[in-house]
């Protein structure tokens, strides 16, 4: 992987740098990928403490995860549907999907390790068949891998946006508008790097379709679609048009106790089978604690519309 460093990098630590570019990976395991040979500027094998100048070309592989060696976990999946090439299910809130620097508890993957025998690898070992993926709190359809060939068919999907999610989500506030489109790039927040924001520096174009469902006096729920898929993307743009997620820890707003964590939920998701290229879909209704707050809202502050 390649990336050319902007004005905004002039005087950073390499390793600093590389933290930017994954929140999977600690800072040591960057710093052995550097001491590995594995990490080069402009050609030249890099080190750790190498302060960056504008126009250095970083070229890097990721770290290896040496010392993660993850146990299949005997897990209730919510499978939706399976064959020889991919899986479907309904992942609950709560849970993570892939394991990552610091993830101590069992994560999907481990459930999946015990549920098959065959995932793709193309994502290496911590990652077998995760094509994708969704927040630890946010609940919903996931599409996995069982071999390499569905996996390249399915990301070439992601990358073209033929294969299409979308999501239910709660807002604060009342949004007027009928429908809309929030085009505004995403990247790492530089105040706080385990968040992601709007900006247009080191950022990725990101672009969320939204819909009104309902109207509530504080509250709108609107289903989102994704034209692309970057970290955080509907909580970062809703908090941008400033309609964050209700219950959102982090992109929310702080005394809003409807919930303990975002309620956002993808409900449903279309692909091409990678062998068969039948269009499928599938569809996951909303979770017990979701449906609860929608009730509340209906008995307590009834909907405007």
């Amino acid at each position: 992987m390649t990336y050319t460093c902007t004005p905004e990098d002039e005087g950073k630590r390499i390793d600093r740098k590389l933290l930017e570019f994954s929140e999977d990976y600690s800072r040591t395991q960057w710093q052995r990928a550097i001491d590995d040979g594995n990490v080069s500027v402009n050609g030249k094998t890099a080190k750790a403490n190498y302060k960056l100048r504008e126009g250095d070309v970083i070229d890097y592989e990721e770290p290896t995860v040496l010392e993660m060696k993850i146990e299949p976990v005997p897990m209730d999946l919510d499978i939706i549907y399976e064959d020889q090439d991919v899986i479907v299910l309904n992942k609950p809130k709560g849970l993570v999907v892939h394991p990552g620097a610091g993830t101590k508890e069992p994560t999907l993957v481990s459930g999946l390790l015990a549920h098959s025998d065959s995932l793709s690898g193309v994502n290496g070992d911590f990652r077998p068949g995760i094509v994708h993926r969704i927040d630890k709190n946010t609940s919903g359809l996931l599409i996995v891998a069982k071999n390499d060939k569905a996996h390249h068919a399915l990301a070439a999907q992601l990358e073209d946006r033929s294969l299409s999610r979308n999501y239910y989500a709660l807002v604060s506030g009342v949004i007027k508008e009928e429908s809309g489109t929030i085009d505004a790039p995403i990247g790492r927040d530089p105040r706080d790097r385990t968040k992601m924001t709007v900006t247009k520096e080191n950022s990725k174009p990101a672009v969320t379709q939204f819909t009104v469902l309902k109207r509530y006096r504080e509250y709108t729920l609107v289903e989102c679609h994704l034209k692309t898929g970057r970290t955080h993307q509907i909580r970062v743009h809703m908090k941008f048009i400033k309609h964050p997620v209700a219950g959102d820890p982090e992109y929310g707003i702080k005394k809003d106790a409807l919930a303990e964590s975002q309620l956002l939920h993808a409900h449903s998701i279309t692909f091409i089978h990678p062998s068969t290229k039948e269009r499928m879909t599938f569809e996951a209704p909303l979770p017990e604690e979701f449906r609860k707050v929608l009730a509340y809202l209906d008995e307590r502050e009834g909907a405007v519309q």
